[in-house]
């Protein structure tokens, strides 16, 4: 756009005036002009544009990278160098689109219906983990509210491998016998209170 410029005004000094003029703009938006960061946006929104349509991204693409190198300059206007705006933003863009067409990438493209149920996804779903999280988180407090020795008979229960009846027998010291029996009223206890 520059060379442009320069081609179109036939002098070096005209060429300056318009690089000084979009400095100003960004020195003045900078500071929290708005009509300054609307003639910045005017001054250079072809550029991006072109920019863009280069990468031969959709409209809607390519609206969405425009939109993304503003906020960037929005967000970097105090570090971009005023004189160099425009290349800023030509770089800027650049990568925005890049980041748009890798994505793309792996976006899975199909015309079955099915296609997508068999396609194992790359993490567990965030909802069934957050629940799974709750719900164990529950049966703790429900656990520490059942008698210790229960507590102690059900973790030696639940180990991997769980324990056997003799060892449990021995280490609370209740009858072998008696072991199933608590078992079932600690479960149901349980239940109870998770209900609850």
């Amino acid at each position: 756009m520059v060379q442009q410029l320069s081609a179109e005004s036939g002098t070096d000094s005209e060429m300056t005036a318009v690089r000084s003029e979009a400095a100003t703009l960004v020195i003045e938006a900078a500071s929290g002009d708005q009509d300054s960061w609307s003639r910045l946006v005017d001054h250079y929104a072809r550029l991006v544009w072109a920019v863009t349509r280069s990468f031969r991204l959709s409209d809607s693409d390519a609206a969405d990278v425009s939109q993304m190198v503003w906020l960037r300059l929005l967000e970097h206007i105090h570090r971009v160098d005023p004189e160099r705006v425009g290349a800023w933003l030509v770089v800027t863009t650049r990568r925005e689109c890049l980041r748009v067409l890798a994505f793309r990438k792996r976006v899975l493209l199909t015309y079955e219906s099915t296609a997508f149920e068999e396609q194992p996804g790359d993490q567990p779903e965030l909802d069934a983990d957050m629940i799974a999280l709750e719900r164990a988180a529950d049966v703790r407090e429900a656990l520490e509210t059942l008698p210790d020795r229960w507590q102690e008979m059900l973790g030696m229960l639940m180990a991997d491998p769980p324990a056997p009846y003799a060892e449990i027998s021995a280490k609370i010291g209740i009858p072998i016998g008696s072991i199933g029996p608590i078992r079932g009223r600690c479960l149901d206890k349980l239940r109870l209170l998770l209900a609850s």
